[in-house]
C-alpha cells in the first residue's frame, strides 16, 4: 500500500533552496515506488465546502509577493485524472461529505512548490484538493479516512501545511529554535506517534503554545488529512524535521 505523507511547504521560496529539508524532498521519488496520481491537500485553497480540481492542465498561481523574481517565471504545467477526480467525489459521498469539482482553477504555491521539489518533470497526473477550516478536527480526518483506499491502487496523498506556522512571530534573522515551537512539535510527535487522535482531535486545549504554533488551523489541517488517510494501519513516522526563521517548521510525516 502506498504511504501517505505530510509535507510542510514553509516559505515560496523553498523551491530555491538547498539545505537538508529540500536535499530530502529531492531525492523522494528515487527512493518510494512512482504512484500512478497524486491527491494533494493544500493550505492555500480554502474553501466552505469539499473541492476536487479537475483541470486539464493546471495554471501555475503565484499567490505571494515579495520575493525573488525567479520564482514568478516557475510553472508547473502538470495534468489532472478527470476519472480519480470523480472516484474521490464518489468515496467522499459514501461518506457522507459533499463535495464539488473545479475544472478552472490552477496549483497554488502549497501545492506546486512542494511538487516541483518532489516531481519536478511534472508527469503525473494530480489531482489538488482544497481544505475547510471550519470543519471539526475529527471531520478533517474523516475526509481523510474517506480516501484512504486509493492508496491501494498506487495514488499519493499528500498534505502540504505547516505544524508550526505562524507568520507574525517569525524572526527572519534567527539562527536558532524559539523553544515554544520545538516543545509543540514534540507533543504532536508523541500524539501522532502513538495514534492518540482525541489528543489530536483537542490539540488547541492539550498541546503546550498551540495558540502560538497554529495561530489559524489551514496549514495544520493537512496533516490531519494525511493522517486520517493512513488510519488502516495508524503507523507515523517523522522523516523530517527542521525550523527556519525561529519557528517555521519544516517537517516531514509518513502515514503507513
Amino acid at each position: 500500500m502506498m504511504p501517505s505523507y505530510f509535507f510542510a511547504h514553509g516559505a515560496p521560496s523553498i523551491v530555491l533552496e538547498d539545505n537538508e529539508y529540500t536535499q530530502m524532498l529531492k531525492i523522494f521519488k528515487d527512493q518510494t515506488p512512482r504512484p500512478k496520481a497524486i491527491v494533494l491537500f493544500s493550505a492555500h485553497w480554502e474553501e466552505s465546502v469539499q473541492v476536487i480540481g479537475a483541470a486539464e492542465t493546471y495554471g501555475t498561481i503565484y499567490d505571494f509577493g515579495g520575493f525573488q523574481d525567479e520564482l514568478y517565471e516557475m510553472t508547473y504545467p502538470a495534468n489532472s485524472d478527470r476519472p480519480l477526480s470523480e472516484q474521490i467525489q464518489s468515496l467522499l459521498l459514501k461518506h457522507g461529505i459533499p463535495s464539488e469539482l473545479d475544472d478552472k482553477r490552477g496549483l497554488d504555491h502549497g501545492a506546486w512548490a512542494i511538487l516541483k521539489l518532489l516531481y519536478p518533470d511534472a508527469d503525473i497526473p494530480i489531482v489538488a484538493l482544497s481544505v475547510n477550516r471550519f470543519l471539526t478536527n475529527e471531520q478533517q480526518y474523516q475526509i481523510g479516512k474517506a480516501l484512504g483506499k486509493l492508496r491501494e491502487h498506487d495514488v499519493l496523498i499528500i498534505g502540504s501545511g505547516g505544524t508550526v506556522h505562524n507568520l507574525r512571530a517569525l524572526n527572519w534573522r534567527s539562527q536558532g529554535v524559539d523553544e515554544w515551537a520545538e516543545q509543540f512539535d514534540n507533543w504532536l510527535q508523541s500524539k501522532l506517534e502513538s495514534w492518540d487522535t482525541e489528543a489530536l482531535f483537542h490539540y488547541h486545549e492539550q498541546a503546550p503554545h498551540a495558540r502560538e504554533a497554529v495561530p489559524t488551523s489551514e496549514h495544520f489541517i493537512p496533516l490531519l488529512l494525511a493522517m486520517g488517510s493512513g488510519d488502516a494501519n495508524r503507523q507515523a513516522k517523522l522523516l523530517h524535521r527542521s525550523y527556519q526563521f525561529g519557528n517555521l517548521s519544516l517537517s516531514c510525516w509518513q502515514f503507513q
